[in-house]
């Protein structure tokens, strides 16, 4: 448990709650909406979200976050280090945009998530779905190196969130990453949804690797519609759809063990409650979802606070 309420999880929830998965998207809620329903919802701490859905004028984004009694914990960069060497440059023009707004808002956390598979018309996966051992040495390389970059210009963390229907996606490729990587540029959000995606346990996580978790992403999957879509090689967008990510208590994994391991080995941590649901179709549909999230966590009697 936290020594004080100070130590307590922080817990927001960001962009992706409400369906947002691209900047610019009619099957989003706008912004402004965004903005004031996080503030009506009880939350303090939001992330980005995809990079320019809130805009990237740093005076306009602190003017914004102000008045609705919001702060930054995170931005959000998608890479491909596994490519090539060549592929870190390309990696930082992105990561480094981010980087700056994250830092002007005075936040500390850049999130990388590694490129998808591809998916034909038909719907089945194009390519590899893991990594060659050769793509491995330059993947893992690649992250230390984009770590060490906002380490030393921006005096951020690189925090790695592992993802369904990637080549890191399952514990045994977590913990490839972590023990091929420096820790001190390359740790790791985990992603509590993407990780029990694949059978992974967060709480088990955090036991064996206590000092590089870094930041948290709180999210629960229905577990008997998703041995379905693992089944039948269901997309994960198709997933998403059908409602494989849902609200707590409905899904694994449970929070309150999960808040409370996370509080004794990294006071303060950032814990984002990220519900995938693009798209919403409703807009109104968020809100309330938000509000009943918040409350659940309020009283499942693990260490959090909203402020």
């Amino acid at each position: 448990m936290p020594r004080t309420n100070e130590d307590a999880p922080r817990v927001g929830i960001a962009p992706d709650s409400w369906g947002v998965w691209n900047a610019d998207d009619d099957r989003q809620p706008p912004s402004t909406q965004y903005l004031s329903e996080v503030q009506g919802a009880g939350y303090h701490w939001t992330e980005l979200g995809p990079f320019g859905y809130l805009g990237t004028e740093i005076a306009k984004l602190r003017d914004d976050f102000a008045q609705h009694d919001l702060s930054l914990s995170a931005g959000t960069v998608f890479t491909n280090l596994h490519r090539s060497p060549a592929e870190i440059d390309n990696a930082w023009r992105d990561v480094r945009a981010v980087a700056e707004v994250v830092q002007a808002l005075g936040a500390t956390h850049v999130i990388t998530i590694p490129g998808l598979w591809e998916r034909g018309d038909d719907g089945g996966v194009r390519g590899a779905r893991a990594f060659s051992s050769v793509e491995w040495s330059t993947f893992l390389a690649g992250h230390d190196e984009i770590g060490r970059r906002l380490r030393e210009e921006f005096g951020i963390t690189q925090a790695f969130h592992s993802h369904a229907e990637s080549p890191i996606g399952s514990y045994r490729e977590v913990t490839r990453l972590l023990e091929g990587t420096d820790p001190a540029y390359t740790n790791l959000c985990l992603d509590t949804g993407h990780l029990a995606y694949y059978g992974g346990d967060s709480e088990r996580l955090i036991r064996e690797f206590p000092e590089r978790v870094a930041y948290l992403h709180l999210k629960q999957v229905e577990p008997d519609l998703l041995a379905d879509v693992l089944k039948n090689e269901i997309s994960f967008v198709e997933a998403v759809r059908l409602g494989v990510m849902v609200e707590p208590p409905l899904g694994v994994p449970e929070y309150a063990p999960i808040l409370t391991e996370a509080a004794r080995v990294m006071p303060g941590i950032f814990a984002i409650i990220e519900q995938d649901m693009y798209p919403v179709g409703d807009f109104s549909l968020p809100l309330p979802i938000a509000v009943r999230t918040r409350e659940y966590i309020e009283g499942c009697g693990a260490p959090a606070r909203f402020r």
